[in-house]
């Protein structure tokens, strides 16, 4: 929750968002429920429907399945609809951070559809618990040192000091600096 509401803080009134997968970013979407006006661009149905309450905002839903119990979307349908906007923000999470900062997801459309949200947006925002860190998951993606602005709820273990050194000067720690 605090991730969320530090993401939100960095949003205002009448921004266009995308939004990827996964209870990190659904945690920004909750917390975005304050926001008028906001042009929500997602596969995550679970975020559009959180969203929802507010009647100045729009959101647009690619066409595809639906993958259960998740409410996301995911296929080559969601490549081509990511391709098809642009947005102020794009903010997702990520499966796991390996100890070079490459981010690091379960299957590759995943990956890819958060490539193709980062190209197409001013500000890429990854929201992402310290437990990501760390954690081990097949396909690579970017690299953490890539992304604008990286939002954790607490600092990991020492051995990812340096790596958030590196990134010091964009990244927010939402429930302080305890290590």
């Amino acid at each position: 929750r605090a991730i969320g509401e530090a993401a939100a803080t960095l949003i205002p009134n009448g921004s266009t968002v995308f939004i990827s997968i996964g209870s990190t970013a659904l945690s920004v979407a909750k917390a975005l429920r304050r926001r008028k006006e906001l042009t929500i661009i997602t596969n995550n149905l679970s975020a559009a429907m959180a969203l929802s309450e507010e009647m100045s905002n729009r959101i647009i839903l690619p066409g595809g399945e639906l993958r259960l119990p998740d409410r996301d979307i995911l296929g080559n349908e969601v490549l081509d609809f990511f391709g098809r906007f642009r947005a102020d923000f794009a903010i997702f999470g990520t499966a796991g951070i390996a100890d070079d900062g490459g981010l690091l997801e379960f299957h590759t459309t995943e990956v890819r559809a958060t490539q193709k949200m980062c190209a197409n947006a001013k500000k890429s925002i990854l929201v992402v618990d310290w437990s990501k860190f760390g954690r081990q998951a097949p396909a690579l993606g970017d690299n953490i040192t890539d992304i604008d602005t990286t939002i954790i709820d607490r600092r990991p273990g020492k051995a990812f000091a340096p790596l958030l050194d590196e990134i010091k000067d964009r990244l927010l720690v939402a429930e302080g600096e305890s290590a």
